[in-house]
């Protein structure tokens, strides 16, 4: 899969990208992640990316010519077409299914904004669409784009190791993740529950589902609500709900 991450600042992703799982991906040749200086593409011997509004107004605005230019150079030899992103506050909000979707496409052009964002013919001209990652402000398009490349390459055959992997994460059934524990077995008289060692793998199925559940629903019930549960779900999360109702009763 490609990344072609068109910014003003491309010596932001040489750590991210450089360190961990996605090093490894990109030395697998899985991933190829190609950063552009859109500086490189102004039109004047002062490299001038950004101007003021017109009309007036505080800030600046990323010049069109620059980025069009710039993903026009990228792209023009591609046998395949590219998906274009634009990482902007006014974008949809990325969650687990958009990244599914978007691990679909061979190839993607993401666009961090900066200043008070990029002239609307960008948008109008080579963008298909706008993702943000949160209703916050940075500074830049950097670190969503950083953000979006990390959740996205987990989806990608091999990345992972074990191509499962990515299907057991928190988000990806809908559902927050169960408890985890490893050695050692008691740690400040906290023991690992008894069910984890009995090696009883459809008990320790049913007690991982559960405790899912019941995380999702103390900390997240708007995911419950958007979830198509299965009867399974459904009636081990009645469950779930009688417990914590005799919990609050016996604390009562």
């Amino acid at each position: 899969m490609n990344f072609d991450i068109l910014t003003l600042f491309p010596e932001m992703f040489e750590g991210p990208f450089s360190t961990s799982i996605l090093s490894r991906a990109r030395e697998k040749n899985l991933i190829n992640i190609n950063t552009i200086n859109i500086r490189n593409y102004a039109e004047d011997k002062h490299n001038t990316t950004d101007e003021p509004p017109y009309g007036g107004g505080a800030g600046m605005v990323l010049k069109v010519n620059p980025i069009y230019k710039a993903w026009h150079d990228v792209n023009e030899n591609k046998s395949e077409s590219t998906h274009t992103v634009l990482l902007s506050p006014q974008g949809q909000s990325l969650n687990q299914d958009k990244v599914k979707e978007l691990s679909s496409y061979k190839n993607l052009t993401l666009i961090c904004g900066h200043y008070e964002g990029v002239d609307e013919r960008v948008r109008k001209s080579i963008v298909d669409e706008e993702i943000s990652i949160g209703d916050y402000v940075l500074t830049g398009g950097e670190l969503p784009a950083m953000v979006l490349v990390d959740a996205v390459s987990r989806m990608v055959n091999g990345v992972l190791g074990d191509n499962d992997s990515s299907k057991k994460d928190s988000f990806y059934e809908g559902l927050l993740e169960h408890p985890h524990y490893t050695r050692p077995r008691e740690f400040a008289e906290m023991k690992v529950p008894e069910v984890l060692l009995s090696g009883h793998h459809a008990k320790i199925k049913r007690w991982r589902l559960k405790k899912s559940l019941k995380r999702t629903l103390n900390r997240r019930p708007d995911l419950l609500e958007k979830k198509d549960l299965t009867k399974k779900q459904k009636k081990i999360l009645k469950e779930v709900k009688r417990e914590m109702k005799g919990e609050n009763n016996e604390q009562n």
